[in-house]
């Protein structure tokens, strides 16, 4: 019996996805629920389930085409891998297009994995072009990601201890070295990301002001607390978390930053969704964190962690990414000094958060050292004044500097 696979319900207002990956190729077994291949919305990865166990039969599109909610891409057939694997050959060379060159050159050693996780032989792109710039054979590798999948930083870390080659003939270090290039179709999502961008920067009036914050305060406090904090709620106490904290005074105090465009119409809100950016393989994304202004601390640092560790798996949903009414952007994290982050449509503001550094700086007359952090409010001032935008990112200064503030809502 052949059972037919088609593109899943995607989420609201997502009629089409672009098949990002096949993850099982025909005659090979799969199991019921077992993905089969990775879909690319505009905002996430959205893996396809085999609907029961049996053989991958026949693949009806190629990576990279674009397909609708319903449409068939795929079928699975009875039986076991060996008994149908003569079935699946027997499809049109059509259906099964060739895997692209750094596939084929991937697919042998990855299936030669015998760690007994099935996710562990599954490459995303990102991990594929990673495995063929640094080397790395992926059976060597032991997959940290869902199911035991392998993840861009495994293939980093792997590099890393990596034995250094030996040393060539003196013959072949003259020779030139070879030149390079690799053409990689965009994903959907990065597509999406710079139509993003690009967007925001066409249609808003875009500005930015900058602010220092003193971290003295936060650190003495996380440092005081961190134990017992870890201890009662089973979390990390971070800096985003007392961050999160001060825009929601902010985004109370000055309602233009927690609101947005529509048309000719301002869409003011009564509650706080903060959009957090995230690195993940594939590019950035923003899970959001709903209603900050009812959540603790422990609540927001949960958060985060959650979404931080769906991200490097893969797994954030629509749902995580739906919605925010201000965004947090943590360069500091990569070293960033400065930057003028990009608002996040339809939002009308970003806080952009950078490393902390000791600098010199004076207090009460004199000059002493300081942690310091350079912040940066950027914001749609077709919407927010120039005033009010400085008088909310002190405000965050402010409440950082003295956490009190946060306590007593001040």
């Amino acid at each position: 019996m052949t059972t037919e696979v088609k593109v899943p319900v995607l989420g609201e207002s997502v009629a089409e996805a672009t098949i990002g990956q096949w993850l099982k190729q025909p005659g090979e077994a799969v199991a019921a629920d077992e993905p089969i291949a990775s879909l690319e919305t505009d905002k996430v990865a959205i893996d396809v389930m085999a609907p029961h166990a049996g053989v991958m039969g026949q693949q009806l599109v190629a990576e990279g085409d674009t397909v609708v909610v319903g449409a068939l891409i795929a079928t699975i057939e009875e039986g076991t891998g060996a008994a149908a694997a003569p079935k699946a050959a027997a499809a049109p060379a059509a259906a099964a297009p060739a895997p692209a060159p750094a596939a084929a050159a991937v697919a042998p050693a990855a299936a030669a994995s015998d760690e007994g996780s099935a996710g562990s032989s599954v490459l995303s792109p990102a991990v594929r072009r990673a495995v063929l710039e640094h080397g790395i054979d992926p059976a060597t590798i032991k997959g940290t990601g869902k199911d035991g999948r392998i993840t861009k930083d495994d293939v980093l870390e792997a590099a890393k201890n990596k034995p250094a080659s030996a040393p060539v003939a003196a013959s072949a270090a003259a020779a030139p070295a070879a030149r390079n290039e690799e053409r990689v179709k965009m994903t959907r999502l990065r597509q999406t990301i710079a139509k993003r961008l690009k967007s925001a920067q066409d249609n808003a009036a875009l500005l930015t002001t900058f602010n220092d914050v003193d971290m003295s305060a936060v650190i003495e406090a996380r440092e005081k607390y961190k134990d017992v904090f870890q201890k009662k709620h089973g979390i990390k106490l971070g800096f985003m978390s007392f961050f999160a904290k001060a825009s929601v005074l902010a985004l109370k105090d000055i309602p233009a930053v927690n609101a947005q465009i529509d048309g000719d119409q301002i869409v003011y809100h009564d509650y706080v969704d903060i959009s957090i950016a995230v690195s993940a393989p594939n590019g950035l994304v923003v899970p959001v964190v709903k209603d900050c202004d009812k959540l603790g601390f422990a609540g927001i640092e949960k958060a985060i962690a959650n979404f931080g560790k769906k991200a490097k798996e893969g797994t954030l949903t629509m749902a995580d990414m739906a919605g925010g009414t201000f965004t947090i952007s943590n360069g500091g994290v990569f070293g960033g000094l400065m930057s003028t982050p990009i608002i996040n449509p339809p939002q009308s503001a970003v806080l952009g958060l950078h490393r902390i550094e000791d600098r010199a700086v004076v207090r009460n007359g004199e000059i002493v050292i300081r942690p310091m952090m350079y912040i940066a409010l950027s914001y749609d001032h077709r919407l927010i004044d120039g005033r009010e935008a400085v008088t909310a990112l002190k405000t965050i200064k402010e409440a950082i500097e003295d956490p009190t503030r946060l306590l007593i809502d001040l």
